[in-house]
């Protein structure tokens, strides 16, 4: 299957974090869709998501301290806005190996939750057309970000949220997905790829991979 081709939803420096380029499925799991799925962590000229602080080592941090916290997430494609959700709290960051640890305690209330306990705010957009449609979902966007509606038909680059911690995230990122359906406990993943900033060619990158857009 070929697969979607996308360009990345934000602008910047950010590095690339379970990616299916590593492995599939990316995340470890097929449920929600998440075969194919991607993470993105905006990340300072120093390749830092956040600066040093004594917090990072034994506890937990404001996301307003993080580089990607607030930064404007992008429609990687044209399409029609097929779902929204809003509301959810930014949690407190995590990069302390002890508060990670008791993170990790409350995943299964999280799953337990649904879409919006694991995707946090979110917006999917819908792609495609005739019998194989996709969906787009971007998630873990700031609470009060979301920009668009159920129904509105955006650009790519169009502005849809910003860059939170919501949901199941230790850290703001970006995190994007493509499936086949919304009907998330039947959806499979599909495929994706993203055109290269430099060349614009289609490209998956790596684990640890920096994409820089302008």
């Amino acid at each position: 299957m070929d697969p979607v081709l996308l360009d990345f939803p934000f602008t910047g420096r950010w590095t690339v974090q379970n990616s299916p380029a590593n492995r599939v499925p990316s995340h470890g799991t097929h449920l929600l869709g998440t075969t194919y799925a991607i993470d993105f962590v905006a990340v300072d000229a120093h390749g830092r998501s956040a600066p040093p602080s004594f917090r990072a080592v034994f506890g937990t941090e404001a996301p307003e301290a993080f580089t990607g916290f607030g930064v404007p997430v992008l429609a990687p494609a044209a399409g029609t806005v097929a779902a929204v959700h809003d509301g959810e709290p930014d949690h407190k960051a995590r990069r302390s190996p002890f508060a990670l640890a008791g993170y990790a305690l409350t995943q299964r209330q999280r799953v337990r939750q649904g879409p919006a306990g694991i995707a946090g705010n979110h917006v999917v957009l819908a792609t495609g057309s005739g019998a194989a449609p996709a969906y787009i979902l971007l998630a873990h966007l700031r609470r009060g970000s979301t920009a668009v509606a159920v129904g509105d038909t955006v650009r790519q680059g169009t502005q849809l949220g910003e860059c939170g911690n919501s949901g199941n995230s230790t850290e703001p990122h970006v995190h994007l997905q493509v499936c086949d359906s919304m009907d998330w406990e039947r959806a499979r993943g599909l495929p994706l790829a993203f055109r290269h900033p430099g060349t614009g060619t289609p490209w998956l990158p790596r684990n640890r991979d920096v994409v820089e857009t302008g």
